[in-house]
């Protein structure tokens, strides 16, 4: 039997492993000493009234060991892979592919980089005719339908350029800004590269003064709080239409789903079922791109590089997406935010995907659309067992069925256009999931505002798999946050959606034992899920030691105490297992010491507010609520940002609770220094304490130059300083009582 030429390679890297299974083994004895000193040794010397503090500092502890734990999982297997794609199927043998592409908000989401993302998703290296784009407008926005046709009209020129003289940076705005375009092109290319220039400066134009005006008065629909399904295939409808000659062009399709406030619409996940039911009657690609309105693809052979893992044959009948590592093209060197998420892309998702692969990560992913219809479906299910799961219409169950069965949908859309136009409407329409397994069972799943961790998560407990795949030069950039208020906004949404399948019946120790998930693979999703917790040790571990420092109650063993060690060895081991990660993923010290800080910022912020939202949401106090990112750039912030310079224009909630630790910390290292240590000699038992509040502040110490030394806009204003400091008062008041 003749062997096939492997289409990719899947390398372990075993020193890193070997590396953090023995550091895992070691770290985890110095936690069960620690816990020893904890309850045996500790409890038996505190006195009674000093108990429920006892208590607090002894949670944060197992919390911290606990959380530690589940996290080693991730990198107990890291792998690499590599792909042949000069190995595939000749191009009519290649399966199509789906791009969905999802915008919410026009004024935080500005037009010209959606529609950048879409230009970039319709040149990727693939036969056009088998590629079909759609844009799901969830904000309903007479802008955004305007911008999408003339980026069709610019897109007449921009492809076949592209295809003709092999663009790799196939997103115009960044093939224009780049000092290389990398391409050693004659006169012609110089000339046509001018041309297409001045005809990107007028598509601008034209954008411009469409958003001005509130888009323009010929577009034949209306748009409002409640509004009706818009559903438009731009520019010409033939699949694959020919540009005067030069080349095809893939097609494009606008998708806004019916709205109305009687009716729950599940937000982005919501967004996504509706493209997956409409595409299903239009194209029914079996295969799906994922992408976020400002995450542009940079490389134009990333299509065929999924398709070298979903079409091998070994690996691809239990492989539901390929995850492609989140990049982004505006992160500064110093990094002081942690946008990037490298340990994420970086350090974690490798080690799972050594298990059975990495989470579903929102965007840059190339979905089995058959992995999104469940695993309770089967090819001899007839209409009505089918209708029970994916809803009414027989149009859409055929499609359904075509894809169950794995075989090709060769309608093409020129008949969709003629003759299902209505149908999609039904299908896009805001009643159309009721009585119907959809956000349940099916598609993208409802349960939590972070669908793609709960989405992925779920897939995962069924059996399918996934890979990571993250290619020297990245296959996709987007823009990330880059001022401290989007960035804790962002976080504080995506930990409360965490925290809910945390404390939900899906919290993964226990779901994904009764899936029988691998046990590390399920120790990887309940560390996610249960990162928000950090929020406890965080809080108490910033402010209990402190005050009882200042009241000269030691909390930590005498440095002559052998049990010292323990508690030495374990800060060390920690900082110091962190440090080799991000060398040896290709950080730097210095991306080691803003990593802690950001986490540290977090936990006091991001993870608590996270928490308490989804706790009010568990009682039923609140709804479920999703803003999007804002993605307009403030030049003011963007420059602090580029220089290392913390930016404190930020929510009040956002900034106090840190100033006030801080401040507190600093009363407690003084006032420990000074009072405790050089007048009544006690070094020795409050060490401890005294090194605790000084490596708090000297992590944090861009909060104290904003508090102190600077006064330049992005300071932290004097009205959250002195509130700040009424509240650190309050915390020694209620301290100088309760804590003797």
């Amino acid at each position: 039997m003749e062997t096939l030429p492997p289409l990719q390679k899947c390398t372990v890297d075993k020193f890193s492993a070997i590396v953090t299974r023995t550091h895992t083994f070691i770290h985890s004895i110095a936690i069960l000493f620690m816990l020893y000193y904890r309850l045996i040794i500790n409890l038996k010397e505190i006195p009674i009234s000093f108990l429920p503090y006892w208590f607090l500092i002894f949670v944060s502890e197992l919390l911290l060991s606990f959380l530690r734990t589940l996290d080693s999982a991730h990198i107990f297997s890291p792998v690499t892979r590599s792909v042949y794609p000069e190995n595939l199927p000749p191009d009519d043998e290649l399966p199509a592919i789906d791009v969905f592409v999802c915008t919410a908000d026009p004024i935080k989401e500005p037009a010209l980089g959606v529609m950048n993302t879409v230009l970039s998703a319709m040149v990727i290296d693939y036969p056009p005719e088998k590629v079909t784009v759609y844009l799901s407008d969830d904000g309903g926005s007479v802008k955004t339908l305007c911008a999408v046709r003339e980026a069709w009209r610019f897109g007449e020129v921009w492809i076949p350029f592209c295809r003709e003289f092999g663009v790799k940076r196939i997103c115009p705005e960044t093939f224009f800004q780049a000092a290389d375009d990398e391409i050693n092109g004659g006169e012609d290319y110089l000339l046509e590269r001018d041309n297409i220039q001045k005809e990107y400066e007028e598509f601008k134009e034209r954008l411009k003064k469409a958003q001005e005006n509130g888009g323009t008065k010929d577009t034949g629909v209306q748009f409002g709080p409640n509004r009706d399904t818009v559903i438009e295939i731009i520019g010409q409808r033939g699949c694959g239409a020919k540009n005067n000659g030069k080349a095809k062009l893939s097609s494009l399709v606008y998708v806004s789903r019916e709205k109305n406030t009687s009716h729950p619409h599940h937000f982005k996940a919501g967004a996504l079922n509706v493209l997956l039911r409409v595409s299903g009657i239009i194209s029914n690609s079996p295969y799906i791109l994922m992408l976020d309105c400002d995450m542009h693809s940079n490389d134009p052979s990333s299509a065929r590089q999924a398709m070298c893992f979903h079409l091998d044959p070994k690996i691809s009948p239990s492989l539901a997406f390929v995850q492609f590592p989140q990049r982004f093209r505006n992160i500064s060197k110093n990094d002081i935010y942690d946008s990037a998420m490298r340990n994420c892309f970086v350090v974690r998702w490798p080690g799972m995907d050594g298990l059975i692969g990495p989470m579903l990560s929102g965007t840059c992913f190339y979905m089995k659309r058959k992995a999104l219809y469940g695993t309770a479906i089967h090819k001899d299910m007839d209409l009505s067992e089918l209708k029970k799961y994916f809803g009414s219409s027989n149009e859409f169950l055929n499609t359904v069925i075509t894809c169950i069965n794995d075989k090709q949908n060769d309608t093409g859309i020129k008949e969709f256009a003629d003759n299902k136009i209505q149908e999609a409407r039904f299908l896009a329409s805001c009643t159309y999931e009721e009585e119907s397994q959809w956000g349940e069972e099916i598609g993208f799943l409802y349960h939590s505002v972070v669908e793609d961790y709960f989405t992925g998560f779920i897939m995962h407990c069924k059996g399918w798999k996934s890979v990571l795949y993250n290619p020297s030069r990245p296959a996709f950039l987007g823009s990330s946050t880059t001022n401290l208020n989007d960035t804790l906004v962002q976080g504080t949404r995506w930990n409360s959606g965490l925290a809910e399948v945390l404390f939900s019946r899906f919290c993964p120790l226990i779901y994904g034992l009764k899936s029988r998930l691998p046990l590390l693979e399920r120790m990887c999703y309940a560390y996610l899920a249960s990162q928000p917790l950090f929020c406890f040790p965080a809080w108490f571990l910033a402010s209990i030691p402190q005050l009882c420092l200042l009241n000269g109650i030691p909390i930590y063993p005498k440095v002559s105490s052998p049990w010292f060690f323990a508690y030495s060895f374990l800060f060390l081991s920690t900082l110091s297992k962190y440090l080799w990660d991000v060398v040896n993923t290709g950080g730097t010290v210095r991306t080691w010491w803003n990593e802690w800080r950001v986490w540290m910022i977090k936990s006091i912020t991001t993870y608590f507010y996270g928490t308490l939202d989804a706790i009010v949401k568990f009682y039923g106090f609140r709804k479920a609520s999703f803003l999007p990112t804002n993605k307009v750039v403030d030049d003011e912030q963007l420059k602090r940002y580029q220089m290392g310079i913390y930016d404190f224009q930020a929510s009040k909630m956002l900034i106090v609770p840190l100033v006030t630790l801080v401040i507190l910390n600093m009363i407690s290292f003084t006032w420990g220094v000074i009072g405790k240590v050089i007048l009544e000699g006690r070094l020795s038992d409050l060490f401890g304490q005294v090194f605790l509040s000084f490596f708090i502040l000297v992590v944090n110490y861009p909060i104290i130059e904003g508090m102190i030394l600077r006064k330049d806009k992005g300071s932290i204003p004097l009205f959250v300083t002195l509130l700040s400091t009424l509240l650190s008062f309050c915390l020694l008041f209620i301290g100088s009582i309760f804590v003797r």
